[in-house]
């Protein structure tokens, strides 16, 4: 993690200086109190991040339906293949569906006679309404046919092109980029609308990772950030986000989330958020689990000890502090992240407070020390 702000050094020289103010000496003139080298809890600017656990999510994912009925007539791609969008992957046997088309094509050329015929007629009936030779009615009746002749064109043209259409659906190709699963049926099997999907198709680049907040998670983490869901989602304070794969690999693409859920769900107590990975060599998978770091955007001011101060009861965390009259006090904290060999305090100390490094096993709380400030923030030996 970055640090920023000043150094460790310097933290402790400042940290000598508010020890020394509180009047914590260096104390040489008690031989019986035991010796123990402190270190002084200190602010530093640091990247705070937060880690979850996220399941890599598809963003597009579909399963190939034949859309007309026949026999499978050739597979054209290999099982778990990368395709391109338009890409022929299965051939259904055309032939009735062309033998179809040729129909259509031919009840259209029918109708276009019968509409030459009707037009004749038409053109008959008035031609003898004119020279008062006909009737009224003769020229309506062929009027009407001529109109019918007319739908009947229109007609073939609609069938036509649903021929044509069912023909299409022969060939069926990958509606996207993506990578395909195993294939289901045979070559020769029977296909359809109503059978079993031909193949799944996933799309592999960009990809979602899913993860979920709790809610008193998500309270926390818009009050820390100052932000609403809707400008954490591609908004001004979208955050920068890594994820690291099941082998401990993190790569170098930097996600965004992208979406935000509108609500908790009521079974789980969650919010669903989605991130979005370039993916560019295709390491994370629609269905796996990774680890999300999430980095503010700017450095927080955090208190740090050192990690060598810290112990562990059955009641949690703890550390041992010596006081102004160097008296050692039993301090329980609440910890955050670790960086490097310092560990963030969340609750529990304030900054200036002295906490033991070295010499743990040598006092218990209540005791008077000689306390000397420690030259590095390593863990002692023998604690």
């Amino acid at each position: 993690m970055k640090l920023t702000g000043q150094s460790f050094f310097q933290a402790i020289t400042f940290g000598a200086a508010l020890f020394a103010s509180s009047q914590v000496s260096v104390a040489q003139d008690a031989p019986s109190a035991p010796m123990v080298s402190i270190a002084v809890a200190h602010t530093e600017g640091l990247v705070l991040e937060a880690t979850f656990i996220g399941r890599g999510k598809a963003i597009d994912k579909v399963d190939i339906v034949a859309r007309v009925s026949g026999f499978l007539q050739d597979l054209l791609v290999k099982n778990g293949a990368d395709v391109k969008k338009g890409e022929v992957l299965f051939k259904i046997e055309p032939a009735t569906y062309a033998a179809n088309l040729a129909a259509r094509k031919a009840d259209k050329a029918s109708a276009v006679a019968q509409l030459k015929l009707a037009q004749i007629e038409l053109d008959r009936k008035s031609e003898l309404l004119r020279r008062e030779s006909g009737t009224v009615a003769d020229r309506d009746i062929a009027q009407a046919n001529f109109q019918v002749a007319e739908a009947n064109i229109e007609i073939a043209d609609a069938t036509i092109q649903l021929a044509e259409l069912d023909l299409s659906y022969t060939s069926v190709a990958a509606p996207f980029d993506g990578r395909i699963g195993r294939a289901n049926p045979s070559v020769g099997e029977l296909v359809g609308p109503t059978t079993a999907p031909l193949v799944t198709l996933i799309r592999t680049a960009p990809i979602y990772v899913e993860f979920s907040l709790t809610e008193k998670q998500l309270v926390n983490f818009l009050q820390v950030h100052d932000a609403s869901l809707e400008n954490l989602a591609n908004g001004s304070k979208a955050l920068d986000v890594f994820v690291s794969l099941p082998n401990g690999t993190q790569l170098e693409e930097v996600g965004h989330i992208v979406f935000a859920d509108n609500r908790i769900d009521p079974e789980t107590g969650t919010v669903s958020l989605d991130v979005e990975f370039p993916n560019d060599n295709g390491l994370i998978f629609d269905g796996s689990f990774v680890s999300l770091r999430i980095e503010d955007n700017a450095p927080t001011d955090a208190l740090l000890i050192p990690q060598a101060a810290v112990q562990r009861d059955q009641r949690g965390d703890f550390v041992l502090v010596v006081g102004a009259e160097q008296t050692v006090e039993q301090r329980y904290v609440t910890l955050g992240r670790q960086d490097g060999v310092s560990v963030v305090v969340d609750d529990g100390l304030v900054e200036g407070e002295a906490v033991i490094i070295e010499g743990l096993q040598r006092v218990r709380p209540g005791v008077e020390v000689n306390a000397i400030l420690a030259g590095s923030a390593t863990s002692a030996e023998g604690n």
